[in-house]
C-alpha cells in the first residue's frame, strides 16, 4: 500500500485525517511514543498496542551504537527484532548532534561523534544516515539535519539552514524520497530549521519544499525556549508547509504541547519523557525490578523462554512500584528507601 496522507477534516489550522503506511493506517492527529533504542521504556510492545499506538519512534544514533545496525538488519529490521507490527519513524540523529555537542566535530561533509558509551569514533554523513536508518527499515526516515538551540546567533542559525538544505538533499540522491529495500516501502521527511529568526524559517521551509518530500518536519523547538516562542514558530512554519502532506513537530509531546500543536496544524508530534514523568520507571530499574540479570546474547534476536518469562515478571513488578511510587507522591509521602523490593532471579 503506498504511503500517503488522506485529509479528512479541518477546524481552523487543526487537520484530522489518516497516514496511509504498509504497516497500517494511523488516525491523525497521532503521539508516537519514543522507542529510542527499540523499546518503549516502561512499557511492553502488548502494552503499547493496547493504548491504541499504530506508530513508534526510534533514533538512528542511538541503535547505531547499540545494538548496531547490523544486527537489526540481520534480525530483519526494527519491526522484528523489536516485536513491533506498526509503523515505525526513525530520527536521523540530528538532535544528537546539538545535544552531544561535546562528543562531536561538526563539517560539512558530516559530524564525527565519539560514542557515549565506549568512546568509538563513528563519522555520521546525510548518505550513512540514510543507509542505516533504511537497513534498520523505519517507514518514515527524517534527513539528517544540524540546528544550534534557541536562542542561536544568527550566523550560526544560518549555517544551519544551509547544512540542513545541503544534507536533505544529498540524502534524498541515496535512494529517492520514496523506496522499496525491506519489502515495504520507506519515504524520506525533511526538516525545515532557522532557530528564531521568522526569515531564514521562512528560507527553510522554501528550500525544503522544493525538494519535494512526502512529509515535512518542524525542528530546532523544545529546547529551552519559552513556550510562545515555540507556538509562534510552530505556527509560522505550519503555514509554509503543504497542506496535503503530513507535518511532525519534532520534540514536543506533553498533553499541552499535542493540542497547542495541533491547533497550529500538525500531524504528528512526539517527546522523550521529562523528569517528572520518567520517574517511576527509573525509580523500578534502579530497584532491580526492571530487567532481567541473565547473560544476554548480542547476537540472538529471540530470547530463551525463561528469560521471557523472566522479563514478563519483571515488567509485572516495575508497574507495581511505578503505581506505588506515584500513589505515595500523591499522599505527599516519600517513598522509603527501606521498601522491600524483589529482585529479579539471576
Amino acid at each position: 500500500m503506498p504511503f500517503a496522507f488522506h485529509l479528512e477534516a479541518r477546524t481552523g489550522a487543526a487537520r484530522a485525517g489518516r497516514l496511509v503506511t504498509d504497516h497500517g493506517e494511523i488516525s491523525t492527529p497521532v503521539f508516537m511514543p519514543v522507542g529510542t533504542q527499540a523499546t518503549v521504556k516502561g512499557a511492553t510492545i502488548d502494552g503499547i498496542r493496547e493504548t491504541g499506538a499504530r506508530i513508534i519512534l526510534g533514533n538512528t544514533y542511538h541503535l547505531c551504537m547499540r545494538p548496531g545496525v547490523e544486527l537489526i538488519d540481520r534480525a530483519g529490521g526494527l519491526h522484528r527484532f523489536m516485536g513491533w507490527d506498526g509503523a515505525i519513524l526513525t530520527d536521523s540523529g540530528g538532535y544528537q548532534v546539538f545535544s552531544l555537542a561535546s562528543l562531536r566535530r561538526l563539517g560539512d561533509d558530516g559530524v564525527r561523534f565519539r560514542s557515549h558509551i565506549d568512546g568509538s569514533m563513528h563519522m555520521f554523513t546525510p548518505e550513512s544516515v540514510m543507509t542505516a536508518q533504511a537497513r534498520i527499515g523505519a517507514d518514515i526516515l527524517m534527513s539528517f539535519d544540524y540546528f544550534g538551540g534557541i536562542p542561536c546567533p544568527r550566523p550560526e542559525a544560518e549555517h544551519s539552514v544551509a547544512l540542513t538544505t545541503a544534507w536533505a538533499r544529498r540524502g534524498r540522491v541515496v535512494h529517492g524520497a520514496r523506496f522499496n529495500r525491506s519489502g515495504w516501502e520507506q519515504v524520506v521527511f525533511g526538516i525545515v530549521q532557522g532557530a528564531e529568526y521568522e526569515d531564514l524559517r521562512r528560507r527553510s521551509a522554501e528550500e525544503i519544499t522544493a525538494l519535494d518530500f512526502p512529509g515535512y518536519a518542524i525542528g530546532g523547538l523544545a529546547v529551552g525556549e519559552d513556550k510562545q516562542q515555540t507556538r509562534d514558530i510552530t505556527e509560522l512554519c505550519a503555514s509554509l508547509l503543504p497542506a496535503e502532506r503530513p507535518r511532525y513537530l519534532m520534540g514536543m509531546g506533553t498533553p499541552l504541547d499535542l493540542v497547542e500543536g495541533v491547533a497550529r496544524g500538525v500531524t504528528c508530534t512526539t517527546a522523550c519523557c521529562r523528569r517528572g514523568t520518567a520517574a517511576p520507571a527509573r525509580y523500578s530499574r534502579a530497584t532491580g525490578a526492571w530487567c532481567s540479570r541473565t547473560p544476554r546474547t548480542p547476537t540472538t534476536s529471540r530470547p530463551s523462554t525463561r528469560r521471557a518469562r523472566v522479563r514478563r515478571a519483571g515488567v509485572i513488578r516495575a508497574r507495581t512500584c511505578a503505581i506505588s511510587f506515584w500513589r505515595a507522591r500523591c499522599w505527599g509521602r516519600c517513598w522509603p528507601r527501606s521498601t522491600t523490593c524483589i529482585s529479579l532471579p539471576t
